[in-house]
């Protein structure tokens, strides 16, 4: 499922229009953003947080010369699912 995909379900779940569903969606994508941004743990109950790791400076090789290259640090993403979307998820499969 993308956006669209998803935007239009969420459209037809609330019972309004496609536009009003792609504004929540947005908005909701860019406090999450925010909140990332300002280095908050963003947690959703019942469904899961996001938080900010930092990911050590290591080397690699590059593939095509298999040259020893200097990877540097940089932060991701991470994304913990609560026990209730795990355990949801499981009985869904």
């Amino acid at each position: 499922m993308n956006k669209t995909d998803f935007t239009n379900k969420l459209a037809e779940n609330m019972g309004s229009t496609k536009k009003d569903a792609d504004t929540l969606v947005n908005t909701f994508l860019d406090t999450l953003t925010e909140g990332l941004i300002a280095d908050e743990k963003v947690q959703l109950t019942g469904f899961g947080s996001f938080e900010l790791r930092q990911r050590k400076e290591r080397t690699g090789v590059n593939p095509q010369t298999g040259e020893e290259i200097v990877i540097p640090s940089k932060k991701v993403v991470a994304f913990k699912p609560s026990k209730n979307l795990k355990d949801t998820v499981n009985e869904g499969a």
